[in-house]
């Protein structure tokens, strides 16, 4: 495919997901109707849909229209790229660009639209990192791997990722986490990653999961379990323990083939009831600190939903709560950037159990290093001295 056919192939694949379907699903039917595209293709078209996605409200300023066409032509205003190179109407590559295609200049969007967020959601990030945190989720995210030290360390799984293709470096501050820096789509067919040396697990996530305290020999009950990421990445640092349990079951289908790739044991529990050292509730949340992984997220969340999200979080609390044992740790978690997810459930938390007190708070920025989270530990207040 010539580059003005790959960005035909992006236009008509918005224009799809403008029509109610998610970005996974016009990808894959766009490629099975595409049968001549080939793998490189495959992933420039597809890198184009999700810029569009990641940039969609400021590319649609840029290029005049929130169709398919408008944001890609937005994106090659932004990337500093004439359109009229790609849009030329030759072979396959979209039609020459029209004398009313014109949208805004960069300088004359407002900063709801520079920071690519519905406007409602802008002020929802404080002043003094509201910058950072919206540029940073306008570009795409790193891939990161935790290398399972049941398995060996980052040089165990460095040399066999690059025997397979796969060019991996040390993150700088997680410990156990590498960076691919090349051909992350060979990375599933890499010997290192199917026998368990490492797993997909973005850096801030595996910096997490190292923050939560769990005792040899502890029970350790991840209630969020989701796909297990956490899960695996805990058990890979202590003899414990661990069982998971999720709302949604199907979630964790892969759970326990994961865990024996891994080899560790993880005892997936469909009602947890008892009490556990640890408990991890990484609760649903808004996303919004891995929106650019996942960038449907942001046009999708409603204040409605965020209301609802709210609920469900304190109700986790309350339910982990009642599962922690006597001088237990409860850890909450969540990829999201706004206080009223993080820190406010927190002090409602508190003010609803004054037997537990905030031991220890964490804030991870989305960045080139990792994605954007927050965790509180929790624990069991000191009885009063008499």
């Amino acid at each position: 495919m010539t580059p003005g056919a790959r960005v035909a192939a992006a236009i008509g694949i918005m224009d799809r997901i403008a029509g109610g379907e998610t970005a996974d699903r016009a990808l894959a039917g766009w490629a099975r109707g595409s049968r001549f595209a080939g793998s490189k293709d495959r992933a420039a078209v597809r890198d184009l849909v999700f810029s569009a996605l990641r940039r969609r409200r400021s590319a649609a300023a840029m290029g005049g229209a929130e169709t398919g066409r408008g944001l890609l032509l937005g994106l090659m205003r932004q990337d500093g790229v004439d359109p009229g190179t790609l849009f030329d109407g030759q072979g396959y590559a979209p039609a020459p660009v029209g004398a009313d295609e014109f949208g805004r200049d960069w300088q004359a969007l407002g900063p709801g639209e520079q920071a690519d967020v519905p406007d409602w959601i802008y002020d929802k990030v404080g002043a003094a990192r509201r910058d950072s945190v919206w540029a940073a989720l306008r570009e795409r995210a790193p891939v990161f791997l935790r290398v399972n030290r049941r398995k060996g360390g980052p040089a165990d799984a460095i040399r066999p990722l690059a025997e397979d293709g796969v060019e991996a470096v040390p993150h700088p501050d997680v410990a156990n986490a590498l960076e691919v820096t090349g051909n992350a789509r060979r990375l599933r067919q890499a010997a290192a990653y199917l026998d368990g040396r490492v797993e997909l697990q973005d850096a801030a996530s595996q910096a997490l999961s190292d923050l939560v305290p769990i005792a040899e020999g502890a029970r350790v009950l991840d209630l969020c379990a989701g796909g297990g990421g956490k899960t695996l990445a805990m058990a890979a640092r202590v003899e414990a323990s661990f069982f998971a349990h999720d709302a949604e079951p199907r979630r964790m289908v892969d759970l326990p083939e994961r865990a024996r790739r891994a080899g560790v044991e993880v005892t997936v529990l469909p009602d947890p009831a008892g009490m556990f050292e640890t408990v991890l509730c990484d609760v649903p949340c808004s996303g919004s600190g891995a929106w650019r992984r996942n960038p449907e997220s942001k046009w999708t969340l409603t204040p409605e939903r965020l209301e609802e999200l709210k609920v469900i979080q304190s109700e986790i609390l309350e339910r982990a709560a009642g599962l922690v044992a006597p001088g237990g740790a409860l850890a909450y978690a969540t990829c999201s950037l706004f206080p009223e997810e993080n820190e406010s459930q927190i002090t409602a938390f508190l003010s609803r159990r004054p037997g537990f007190v905030l031991r220890q708070e964490h804030h991870f920025e989305p960045s080139a290093t990792g994605d954007g989270f927050y965790l509180a530990i929790l624990g069991e207040a000191e009885p009063a001295v008499a």
